[in-house]
């Protein structure tokens, strides 16, 4: 038809424009000037070949859902959904306590956990959740309080260090 005649011709006259204007170019360069060209532009980087840090780090947080309403039962309820789902396989490594678990600081500056709320201890859970396969992580405050107005690490950065290295803490949130 006339129609596609037009189509036809307008088209050939779009790429004999564009063809046109590679020629006014010059000859076109190698095929590596682009890679080359990019590879230049991007910064070289090396890690080291160790295993760590192969991706972030992923896991589960209590903050989201559960803000200060959390306790023992649920941390052990949480590790064995996230077994059951295969989470751990997918590299959800973390379970991670958020603000309330503990209360205070005794009469030496320690952080006190919530023993109402986890009455076998931080060090005891942390230990289960490393049975279980996964890592255990707590979070705390680098000013005087958390955001809940429990105890943050102020003045008690060493301390603190120390206690959670005791109990196997293998993450620490720290805001």
């Amino acid at each position: 038809s006339e129609r596609n005649q037009r189509i036809m011709s307008d088209q050939h006259q779009k790429s004999s424009r564009v063809s046109e204007s590679f020629d006014r170019l010059g000859p076109m360069p190698s095929p590596l000037f682009l890679p080359l060209l990019l590879a230049s532009l991007c910064r070289c980087s090396q890690a080291m070949d160790n295993g760590l840090g192969l991706t972030p780090p992923m896991g589960w947080n209590s903050w989201n859902r559960f803000h200060c309403d959390i306790d023992e039962a649920l941390i052990r309820e949480t590790v064995q959904a996230a077994k059951e789902l295969g989470l751990d396989r997918l590299g959800y490594q973390y379970i991670n306590l958020d603000d309330c678990w503990q209360v205070s600081r005794n009469r030496t500056g320690y952080i006190v956990e919530d023993s109402k709320k986890f009455p076998s201890g931080m060090a005891a859970l942390s230990q289960y959740v490393h049975e279980q396969g996964m890592k255990f992580g707590l979070y705390s405050d680098a000013g005087l309080y958390t955001c809940q107005r429990r105890p943050g690490s102020l003045g008690y950065e060493d301390k603190d260090a120390a206690t959670y290295a005791e109990w196997e803490i293998d993450y620490l949130k720290y805001d």
